[in-house]
């Protein structure tokens, strides 16, 4: 029976990709799917692209790709990412321009469509249309300050661009375990877009579990582990292997990495990843196909080998999920230290300072954040505080105080608060920090949108490096 082996790529715009190397050279993979969009990566894109509308992408791809490519080529591997962020031309683009340079050749295929906030803008839509996922708002209430808009696309076009031959396919905004499933679809045959039956929606199942277990790097071999203690047992992070799946065309499917790498693959490590940011595991929903992961059996066997099996799916909705963003003000943070004695009195009396600046002088704001690094800014209401006491016989507190404003002005203006506590404050002052420190903020809106709203805009287009 055939099977395929597919390796994960980055997690998150920045992410490591020295472990691809290893997986390319001695990890046997075909395919490399790499997911640069974290759930707010296109808040930080969209900041790029206001200052440079050539931008918009995660530009991490370029450096990525010079060093991968050669790999690729001796090998045949192909690669998937959706590192086009907000303008997945002008991520293709830029990585041509880098090729060309270097005389390289290679077949590129741009997806797009994704991008719906011409109907997001569009105010004659139903008025119940686009509202808040989680709070039923109307999106009328951020319409004019919206700035982006993207629907999490499928498998179909990744699909479609590896049918024509790709070698490396870039994409804007689709569903992170769509950039394995496409993949899996090209090459073991699959049935997408119109499966019904039982075996065929299986068969997507396995495949979107086996994406949903790559999507996120290192933390698929045993990165960011949470198991209290078992953690330090993990060998080797400096030099961790991404997860690599081989998969068969039943759909089975064996977790595994790259020998000679550190990171561990074993029923624990893969159990944590399956139920990571999974709200219902017996209805994960994708735009492919709604898992069932009620009936998954993980079998370790042994030497970072998993076996995973007994996905079950069923068809997917009519609807797309979209992220959208919108300017919702600015903000402005400063932190500040206090050494014993009465470290803590001396902060909290500080905090009273800043307060009672803000009411004097009639700064508009919206709200003061204020907590303790090391202390609560972790787990927040979650850790409780000691006595103050104990507090106060500490060495040092740390406050971190963050205004959140409609007005830039206050937030360019709020450092300007605390020089002055230097010497007229609270004694044993550590020093501050961020004093010039503004910067804007998206808000997010969640919303779903028809999905024939938006699958017909979906285009792909072949690029081709010069020789």
């Amino acid at each position: 029976m055939k099977s395929i082996r597919i390796g994960a790529g980055l997690g998150f715009y920045g992410d490591n990709w020295k472990p691809v190397v290893a997986s390319i050279e001695r990890g046997g993979v075909q395919f490399i799917a790499s997911d640069h969009l974290a759930e707010l990566t296109l808040a930080i894109l969209q900041k790029d692209r206001q200052r440079d509308p050539t931008l918009g992408y995660a530009r991490d791809v370029v450096p990525m790709l010079l060093r991968l490519w050669p790999l690729m080529r001796e090998r045949g591997v192909r690669f998937v990412c959706n590192a086009g962020g907000l303008n997945p031309m002008g991520a293709a683009q830029a990585v041509l321009a880098a090729f060309t340079a270097k005389g390289w050749a290679a077949r590129m295929a741009v997806v797009s469509g994704d991008d719906v906030l011409p109907r997001l803008l569009d105010d004659s839509a139903p008025s119940g249309e686009l509202a808040h996922l989680f709070t039923g708002d109307p999106v009328a209430g951020v319409r004019e300050r919206l700035v982006f808009g993207n629907a999490y696309l499928g498998a179909a076009p990744i699909v479609q661009a590896l049918d024509a031959g790709a070698d490396i396919v870039i994409t804007g905004r689709v569903a992170d375990a769509a950039l394995f499933l496409g993949p899996l679809v090209h090459s073991l045959g699959w049935t997408l877009g119109g499966a019904t039956s039982s075996q065929d929606l299986n068969r997507l199942a396995q495949g979107l579990t086996v994406g949903h277990l790559l999507e996120c790097s290192g933390q698929g071999s045993g990165g960011n582990f949470g198991s209290q203690g078992a953690w330090k047992d993990i060998p080797d992070l400096a030099h961790i292997g991404y997860p690599i799946a081989e998969v068969w065309e039943d759909g089975t499917a064996l977790i595994t990495k790259a020998p000679g790498t550190g990171g561990r693959i074993n029923f624990d490590t893969v159990r944590q990843q399956l139920l990571y940011e999974v709200h219902n595991p017996l209805a994960y929903h994708s735009p492919d196909v709604v898992l069932d992961m009620g009936g998954i059996t993980l079998h370790d066997e042994g030497h970072d080998r998993v076996r995973v099996t007994g996905a079950r799916g069923t068809a997917p909705g009519e609807q797309l999920k979209v992220v959208a963003g919108y300017r919702d003000g600015f903000k402005a943070e400063v932190t500040w230290g206090f050494s014993w004695p009465d470290a803590w009195d001396k902060a909290q009396a500080a905090v009273d300072t800043i307060r009672c600046q803000l009411a004097d002088k009639h700064i508009p704001h919206d709200e003061l954040f204020v907590e303790h690094p090391g202390l609560n800014s972790a787990h927040g209401p979650l850790a409780p505080l000691p006595d103050p006491a104990t507090l106060n016989g500490m060495n040092e507190i740390w406050t971190r105080l963050v205004l959140r404003t409609q007005s830039k002005t206050a937030a360019d203006g709020f450092g300007r608060l605390f020089p002055w506590i230097g010497l007229s404050g609270p004694a044993y002052t550590c020093g501050f920090t961020g004093l010039h420190n503004t910067s804007e903020l998206l808000g997010i809106w969640p919303t779903l949108i028809p999905r024939a709203m938006v699958e017909p805009s979906v285009r792909v287009e072949l690029l081709e490096s010069a020789k």
